[in-house]
């Protein structure tokens, strides 16, 4: 575990230099309320963000902390529930900012990190943050948090929650993000005694259904019913297809 760190007036002008720039895809929903969203963040210690699938929350949650002059006294952190989001978020937020993963935008999970001193974004799981608490119980390391899919209510984000409050008492230059796609927006707004609220709308796409027998036979299932609906659509129509698996093995 790397420790904290105590950056002077040199090393923040350092961070700060290294903030790429910054641009919004029009096409989330998230994007038409960021201006809204970084001067909530800049004039609240806390900010809760009711973004619905689709609203973009996740990617562009951490750019707009860097447009509001954030991750330069300390990172960035924002957590995902699992490690696969982990990796999978912060190599699009990096794709999106142009620099490589694990230089500005860096990730950490369980037996596996990318990030170094200048990295002013860091994705990872929750649990890993509860395990740097040890080590860095004020979390120096960091000037704000995100905390992602807070709706699922695990022990890990309810502790998070918890430790979050008592730490913005002490820490007045903290930040703290707490977003959802279902978020219970009165709850937390009433734990953070009365934080603003950003709600941000989706968007939706038509999604077909198609059912297929299993074949005992098969020797790899997947593999063959992708080939089926590749078979079955005509070239000229590029869609995106959502497959659902059993577990991060047969993910990767």
């Amino acid at each position: 575990m790397k420790p904290a760190r105590t950056l002077d007036t040199t090393a923040m002008a350092r961070r700060a230099d290294r903030v790429p720039a910054l641009s919004f895809p029009p096409e989330l929903p998230i994007s038409s309320r960021m201006d809204e969203i970084v001067e909530c963040i800049r004039a609240h210690p806390v900010v809760i963000v009711a973004g619905e699938t689709g609203s973009g929350k996740t990617t562009q949650l951490p750019k707009a902390c860097l447009a509001a002059g954030r991750g330069v006294r300390g990172m960035i952190g924002h957590t995902q529930p699992r490690r696969l989001a982990a990796r999978t978020v912060a190599a699009r937020i990096a794709q999106e900012l142009d620099v490589p993963l694990g230089a500005q935008v860096g990730f950490a999970v369980r037996f596996a990190q990318a990030w170094g001193e200048d990295t002013l974004v860091k994705v990872m799981t929750d649990g890993l943050l509860l395990a740097e608490i040890q080590h860095d119980r004020r979390l120096e390391a960091y000037d704000t948090l995100i905390l992602d899919e807070a709706h699922e209510r695990s022990l890990n984000v309810d502790f998070l929650v918890g430790y979050a409050k008592k730490l913005l008492r002490r820490r007045p230059d903290f930040k703290l993000i707490v977003t959802s796609a279902t978020i219970d927006v009165e709850a937390f707004q009433r734990h953070f005694d009365g934080a603003p609220v950003v709600s941000v709308g989706g968007r939706g796409h038509p999604v077909d259904v198609v059912w297929r027998e299993a074949d005992d036979d098969e020797a790899d299932p997947i593999a063959a019913c992708l080939d089926e609906i590749g078979r079955a659509r005509p070239r000229s129509a590029a869609r995106d297809v959502l497959v659902f698996l059993p577990g991060e093995r047969e993910i990767l």
